[in-house]
């Protein structure tokens, strides 16, 4: 491992070995162990794309059939989390709720010790197929509605978007959610994931990694960018005022959500799939503005900034047009990304050394104690 000093945020600090994602933010370049974000994109599924970061192979048919079958079977909540939901859903936030919910889940919990594989590729599909359930039934109780059982009929991104509202969603809408939780699912040692590893590393359990692992994508610099794209959006209103209000959001050197990444030189792989995406289902559900305004923003930002869109800013036009709340996003990028953080807790396990990195210390020189009579 290198011995760097980071300037700040461990920025080019190598902390560990992994083989789970490449990212080349020079040439705008992303790999999941080994394979081009593209080609799983218009090839794989989230169920595909889940065993490969667990497993490191992509799996055989009946692999497959195994995992999406084993996923569909573990989508109901054990009934202390629902009860749980129907106490907290008006009470806090979408990420807090899955937070407080993946701690509840301890409680049915398998057999194993913390670390064992076994174990917890069991406990890692129990918690991936309930992440969409649990966000699901959180946002229907505080609407005032009951849960909607899951469909072990209907495909992980699928179900999820019928939990929400009762009715099946439409195929090429399902595919592109699906494809969105591929494009989601893992990208190294991001905050997040950095943090699951962390709490891994001290030989504690799974659900305590996604305990840290959510608590830390809940921060706004790191989940959250694609909401507040969507608020921006529905603050434009209209085509009509996209000018005006970057205009006078540039003049304010305020913060455009959405361009510009801490890794990538280039533009985000993912972007530009989610930009067909955003334009795809804006022609399915015949309302374009939301995707024009973005296309007008990207261009003004391109222009007067010289800043690439990132996965966040189509993202946020593409959720939207689904019918999936504003406030939902972040947890939506949740429900992919448990995936890679599971990967990543698995992977820490497998070769572990507890994660104890040095401070540089810039405080006060040394110093000899004065008494209280010495200090005048």
């Amino acid at each position: 491992m290198q011995n760097v000093i980071s300037k700040g945020g461990l920025e080019g600090v190598v902390a560990a070995d992994s083989a789970i994602a490449r990212i080349n933010g020079e040439i705008g370049e992303l790999r999941y162990c080994g394979y081009l974000i593209s080609d799983l994109a218009r090839y794989s599924s989230f169920a595909e794309t889940t065993h490969l970061l667990w497993h490191g192979e992509l799996p055989t048919a009946a692999d497959l059939a195994a995992l999406e079958a084993a996923m569909a079977a573990r989508r109901e909540l054990p009934r202390e989390v629902t009860e749980l939901l129907r106490t907290i859903a008006t009470r806090q936030q979408p990420m807090d709720a899955l937070r407080t919910a993946v701690s509840l889940m301890s409680c049915d919990d398998v057999p194993g010790p913390a670390a064992d594989r076994e174990a917890n590729l069991e406990r890692s599909i129990n918690l991936t197929a309930r992440f969409p359930t649990v966000i699901a039934a959180y946002h229907r109780l505080r609407s005032g509605h009951e849960p909607i059982a899951p469909d072990p009929q209907l495909g992980h991104a699928a179900n999820f978007l019928y939990m929400l509202d009762g009715q099946v969603p439409d195929p090429e809408i399902a595919r592109m959610l699906d494809v969105c939780l591929v494009l989601h699912a893992e990208h190294g040692f991001n905050a997040s994931t950095f943090a699951a590893r962390v709490t891994a590393a001290t030989l504690s359990d799974v659900y305590s990694a996604l305990t840290s692992a959510i608590g830390t994508l809940k921060g706004p610099l790191h989940g959250g960018a694609n909401t507040a794209v969507m608020e921006m959006l529905l603050q434009i209103g209209s085509e009509q005022e996209v000018d005006g209000y970057i205009e006078a959001l540039l003049a304010r050197r305020d913060k455009v959500m959405g361009f510009g990444h801490r890794v990538y030189k280039v533009v985000d792989p993912r972007a530009l799939i989610l930009r067909d995406f955003s334009a795809r289902t804006a022609e399915i559900t015949g309302e374009p503005k939301w995707f024009r305004m973005s296309q007008r923003v990207e261009q003004l930002i391109k222009e007067r900034k010289g800043l690439d869109m990132n996965v966040d800013f189509y993202s946020a036009s593409t959720y939207y047009s689904m019918g999936i709340s504003p406030d939902l996003f972040t947890a939506v990028f949740a429900i992919s990304r448990v995936a890679g953080w599971l990967a990543h807790v698995m992977e820490q396990y497998a070769n572990n050394r507890l994660i104890r990195p040095r401070a540089n210390w810039v405080g006060a020189a040394d110093r000899d104690y004065l008494t209280m009579d010495q200090r005048g």
